[in-house]
């Protein structure tokens, strides 16, 4: 039996080969996640053309990914450099790769991600339209955007970021409700940008089917932007956020009866209080589509140590029902991130996710926690590097601080009075020397 799609597929009752990768992963029985995938509450963004993919599924009931945002500025613009930060990225366990370019010949590279990268691709097609077709925004047509979406698709990205759900309302409403940062979506402000230009209604919004069509033909998984999500702790949940929330539950309907599938992506800054409540919303008003988060960031006011307050609010997030984290770097508001922020945002990203797995009881995810408590009972140098989600830092900081030779199995922060060793010299009925 043929299919489109992996949601049309689940509908059909095919089971796919991405479906059987994925419900190996996640310890799960191919039937329910068949079902979930026919339902749009797991997401496998898997387009035919990505040959080397390593398949994924995104849903708050699977263990929780992270994604990685590379790509080229016109102040930094190094493909190489790019090209080692996903090498990096891969490595260190991200499960997707956003190209998120603003400069320069993208075809190329985005190509070259297709052929090496396992992981999920996605993009922005908004940004690419500009570059592509070099010329001011304002005099590019609706056509001209959706014919970037086709280009994508055909390259052979998993998903595509789309500001759908802004309108010619949201103009009124941004001046109207005097935001404290009105909107900081970099694809939001484009798509508000031409609009107001221009005059014209939003064309992701307006020609929705056709792209539609489009993302059948390739199974591309949308990922409806929120242009709208709040900028800073004063705007979260506001008006703006919320009627763009209601719109995309509409769109993601819309999808989904193309057999498309979805992801809904969210704020943002939010204060620690209101990001559970954000999560229920969301399943509320978009039927349970996989809800894939910037953050949130938790305060305004630590540049420089951004990827910590995205990992807070990432972990309470995760832990309330989003499916994926985009990670946040040290560079976030600051500047391009280099591969050392790179490498921070992940490992941050990957703690957030990993705790959030734990506090939802996903099958086995406390495994490696508890293969690290035998370790360290044990002072097993050795184990504990194999059981750190960073083993190269781990062992780096133990080799600079060593202890002293007679008591090498502990570290130098307690030597002779560390608790583990006592406990076990005690426990075996061994004399105990401390000085």
């Amino acid at each position: 039996m043929e299919y489109t799609t992996q949601m049309d597929a689940a509908r059909k009752g095919i089971i796919t080969p991405q479906m059987k990768i994925v419900a190996q992963k996640e310890y799960m029985e191919e039937e329910k996640l068949r079902a979930l995938v026919a339902e749009g509450k797991v997401a496998i963004c898997a387009n035919k053309n990505h040959k080397c993919l390593n398949p994924e599924g995104v849903g708050s009931m699977l263990k929780t990914k992270i994604n990685a945002n590379i790509g080229i500025s016109r102040d930094c613009k190094d493909y190489d450099i790019e090209m080692q930060k996903v090498l990096s990225a891969v490595k260190l366990g991200a499960d997707a790769i956003m190209d998120l370019s603003s400069h320069g010949n993208t075809e190329p590279f985005r190509k070259k991600l297709v052929e090496e990268c396992p992981c999920m691709i996605g993009t922005v097609p908004v940004y690419d339209s500009v570059i592509h077709y070099q010329r001011d925004l304002a005099t590019l047509t609706a056509k001209d955007f959706v014919d970037v979406v086709r280009l994508h698709a055909e390259n052979g990205v998993d998903f595509v970021t789309l500001h759908c759900g802004i309108t010619r309302k949201t103009i009124e409403q941004i001046k109207n409700h005097k935001r404290k940062m009105n909107i900081v979506s970099r694809g939001g402000s484009l798509v508000f940008a031409w609009m107001s230009m221009t005059g014209n209604e939003n064309p992701f919004y307006e020609c929705y089917d056709e792209i539609l069509d489009i993302c059948e033909q390739y199974d591309v998984t949308i990922s409806l932007g929120d242009a709208c999500r709040p900028g800073c702790l004063a705007d979260a949940t506001d008006v703006c956020q919320i009627e763009e929330l209601v719109r995309l539950g509409e769109l993601t309907k819309r999808a989904w009866a193309h057999n498309v599938q979805v992801m809904v992506e969210g704020p943002g800054h939010v204060p620690l209080n209101q990001v559970a409540a954000n999560m229920e919303v969301q399943k509320t008003l978009c039927g349970g589509a996989p809800f894939y988060v910037l953050g949130p960031l938790v305060t305004d006011i630590a540049p420089g140590y951004d990827h910590i307050t995205a990992a807070i609010g990432g972990a309470v997030a995760a832990m309330s029902g989003a499916s994926f984290l985009c990670y946040v770097t040290p560079a976030e508001h600051l500047a391009l991130p280099n591969v050392e922020d790179v490498k921070q945002g992940i490992i941050a990203s990957k703690i957030a996710a990993h705790a959030a797995d734990i506090a939802k009881g996903i099958p086995h995810a406390r495994d490696i926690d508890d293969r690290m408590a035998d370790a360290r009972r044990e002072l097993d140098w050795d184990k504990q590097f194999e059981c750190a989600m960073d083993p190269e830092t781990a062992k780096a900081i133990r080799d600079s601080r060593k202890p002293e030779d007679d008591h090498s199995d502990t570290c130098s922060m307690c030597g002779k009075f560390c608790a583990v060793r006592s406990m076990n010299k005690a426990l075996s009925g061994e004399y105990i020397d401390i000085l």
